[in-house]
């Protein structure tokens, strides 16, 4: 077939194709799957409460009088950095407004030690003198930290190095060692992280995902009215996984009462 001519600049028409039509079934499986999703982009932030909520882009705020946080530029110094992003200036609510302020906090395989890696793509070093850089590409036990939950101020930790010191920030807010001896008031941080990567957040919102269903939709997919006990019936299977087999026993039970 000879098709006509194209000319520079001309837009050419694309026939869309109408897409089939889906069953109730395949529909509902679709907005569980576009829930979970939204779930997994959540880019709130939130407060770290345990070592083992740690991971993705967090934000390290320091114990100074005016809320400040870890940051480094693109040559690798580690200074501190102001935040702009406060609820009331709590530091407990705290959200980066530059790039230089984000670290990406992996744990270590086989370890309790985690390792920050910054917007430079290095890591995180502190040098035998507690002087800080990021200018590692590689992780040594000087780009491995320990991070202790404080028992005394929930949702604040203790980031301890290999030499088994302690980050901690000067009196002044301006500097940040890795030489602390003691837990202190001056070594004791929060960490700010993005709430798709806590795993209880992000358990409880792919929970939600799977409830979020009507009774209509539920009424549709069965073919019939459903009474309360049989919506709630439904909606667990969906979140314990065996809502297909479940739905099939309600449509086969509507069936038998139709012709009892």
């Amino acid at each position: 077939m000879v098709k006509p001519l194209a000319f520079k600049g001309e837009k050419t028409k694309v026939k869309k194709r109408k897409a089939a039509p889906m069953s109730e079934e395949s529909l509902q499986e679709k907005k569980t799957q576009e829930s979970a999703s939204d779930a997994h982009e959540d880019d709130s932030w939130v407060i770290a409460d345990s070592s083992g909520d740690i991971s993705g882009p967090v934000v390290i705020v320091l114990p100074s009088t005016q809320p400040t946080c870890i940051a480094c530029d693109a040559a690798g110094k580690v200074f501190t950095s102001e935040l702009e992003n406060l609820v009331e200036g709590d530091p407990a609510t705290a959200e980066p407004h530059d790039i230089r302020q984000v670290w990406i906090a992996s744990r270590i395989a086989g370890t309790d030690s985690f390792c920050f890696k910054g917007h430079n793509q290095r890591y995180l070093t502190v040098d035998n003198l507690g002087s800080f850089s990021a200018r590692s590409e590689a992780i040594s036990p000087e780009e491995m930290f320990v991070c202790i939950a404080s028992t005394d101020t929930p949702g604040t930790f203790n980031i301890q190095t290999q030499r088994e010191t302690f980050i901690s920030v000067t009196d002044d807010g301006k500097e940040i060692r890795g030489d602390a001896d003691t837990i202190s008031f001056n070594t004791t941080v929060r960490i700010r992280m993005q709430a798709r990567f806590k795993p209880r957040l992000k358990a409880n919102k792919e929970l939600k995902a799977k409830e979020k269903i009507s009774k209509k939709e539920l009424e549709s997919a069965v073919g019939r009215k459903l009474e309360d006990d049989e919506v709630r019936k439904l909606k667990k299977a969906r979140v314990e996984g065996d809502y297909h087999e479940k739905l099939l026993d309600v449509r086969v039970k509507g069936k038998h009462d139709k012709y009892s």
